[in-house]
């Protein structure tokens, strides 16, 4: 720091006392350079063609009044700035050995100095003991991985002892600073200290001091070598818009618009326009060349046809199924058996028939009352259960027929779908009429071609038969094959 810059910051107390006040926060990095900069400006003061003893001692006392107050204070007497000052630099043995040289203003400074000497910390002194330099074995050995390692954190290390006294002497270079370090055993602070002081030892006084380290050398790592394979290349996404007009960006900039084409349209607009409708004409020709045979069978009185369930595959399913139905078939023998069994009152509700019902079914008085008014109002529902239920009496289950007549669709149009009353079921009833195939032939005329011989009845079956053998016979045949492929059964 030159003298006039020193002169400066100590024209007055003010700066001197704020270094004092500010060294009570407890921050290293900002104490160390609290003691810095008070070291450089009473350093400054001695330097130059006229030193300024005059104000240098007016510091000194006040240093050493700052130093009283501390230690009358609570606080620890050698946590003081005097005290850290003149214990870690040689600001007394520098300034009594320029008051020598100069013989002036001694007589006055050196009371002084002899009483800042009683604030140096015990066991400390300005210069350290020099310790013998260590030496590291190299040795002849390849260095492993964790060796490496180990190299470049002690590297990292002493790149930041490096800066930090780069920060304060920014002329000297990288390399002049690391043998520095290496002379005083990596101590950052008496590496300072003998910069300070200028007392290098005459190898390193003498060497150069801009002199920057060389780049480090990257070390390939053995596992390094081996070789790796080839990574597959990135998929090429494709869709169905390549190389169509937007992809070759040769469509016309005309056609492109952002948003909404026209704006000013509203949705009015838009339903009344029937430029783009469909024809009619278009979809009466699409109806009129729909088939309706073509669809599905409809499978759903195949399970009446047969006159049980069919089971689907799911056991759960049938389970329940068979539940159901035990509890349809109790409900339908009791209204069958005793009707009274099933009124709405509380007396109904009450017996023991009522009770023995709730027990088999699970069901509540409400869900069993309900069932028989429903009952009640769909009479067909009593003819299905009839015949789903006939079995258990010991009879033969009637199967409703499905095959459409004309004679009973005239007759009766609303029992056209399916008549429970049906007699012309196959053999049924009496055998001796005939196969029952029809009502009118074989037995509604009273004979079977199939009857005893010598029989008239039977003869007249026969020649009616011979006589309407061409007109009837292959042609019922075909048809009656033709109907089942229809329905979905099987040829043969």
């Amino acid at each position: 720091m030159s003298p006039h810059v020193a002169a400066f910051f100590l024209a007055g107390s003010d700066f001197l006392d704020g270094l004092v006040s500010c060294f009570k926060v407890m921050n290293p990095p900002l104490r160390k350079a609290i003691i810095t900069t008070a070291y450089l400006c009473l350093i400054g003061l001695t330097e130059g063609d006229s030193p300024k003893y005059s104000m240098l001692a007016d510091q000194l006392y006040s240093l050493k009044a700052a130093a009283d107050a501390h230690r009358a204070g609570p606080l620890n007497a050698n946590d003081s700035m005097v005290s850290e000052l003149v214990t870690t630099t040689p600001i007394l043995k520098q300034v009594q050995s320029r008051l020598e040289t100069s013989d002036t203003g001694l007589t006055r400074t050196k009371p002084v100095i002899t009483a800042l000497e009683g604030y140096r910390k015990p066991g400390a002194s300005a210069r350290p003991k020099r310790l013998i330099k260590r030496r590291i074995d190299k040795g002849k050995g390849i260095m492993t991985e964790d060796q490496s390692d180990l190299v470049g954190e002690m590297r990292v290390h002493r790149m930041s002892q490096i800066s930090q006294i780069q920060d304060l002497f920014p002329d000297l270079g990288s390399s002049f600073v690391s043998q520095l370090l290496d002379e005083y055993n990596d101590n950052t602070e008496q590496v300072i200290a003998h910069l300070l002081e200028d007392s290098l030892p005459p190898h390193l006084a003498g060497g150069d001091r801009t002199k920057e380290l060389s780049p480090e050398r990257t070390r390939r790592k053995s596992h390094d070598i081996a070789p790796r394979s080839t990574p597959p290349q990135i998929p090429t996404r494709h869709n169905i818009y390549d190389d169509d007009e937007l992809d070759q960006l040769a469509v016309d900039t005309s056609k492109l618009h952002f948003g909404k084409r026209n704006p000013e349209r509203t949705t009015d607009d838009i339903l009344n326009d029937r430029s783009s409708a469909p024809n009619k004409a278009a979809i009466l020709s699409a109806l009129s060349a729909f088939d309706a045979d073509d669809d599905e069978r409809d499978d759903t009185y195949d399970a009446v046809d047969a006159g049980f369930v069919v089971n689907d595959g799911h056991p759960d399913d049938a389970d329940e199924q068979k539940r159901k139905d035990a509890s349809e078939e109790a409900l339908f023998r009791a209204y069958q058996s005793n009707p009274k069994s099933l009124d709405r009152d509380a007396a109904t509700r009450r017996s023991d028939a009522r009770a023995k019902l709730k027990q088999t079914t699970g069901m509540t008085d409400e869900a069993i009352e309900g069932w028989a008014v429903m009952l009640s109002r769909t009479p067909h529902q009593v003819k299905h259960l009839e015949v789903k239920y006939s079995a258990s009496s010991g009879g033969q289950p009637i199967l409703a027929s499905t095959a459409w007549r004309a004679s009973s669709a005239r007759s009766h149009p609303e029992d056209s779908d399916g008549d429970l009353g049906d007699v012309s079921s196959r053999g049924s009833h009496d055998r001796g009429r005939g196969r029952g195939r029809g009502r009118g032939r074989g037995g509604g005329r009273g004979g079977s071609a199939a009857g005893p011989t010598g029989d008239k009845e039977t003869e007249n079956a026969r020649r009616r038969k011979e006589a309407n053998k061409g007109s009837r016979a292959n042609h019922n045949r075909r048809d009656q094959r033709a109907r089942k492929m229809g329905r979905g059964g099987f040829p043969g």
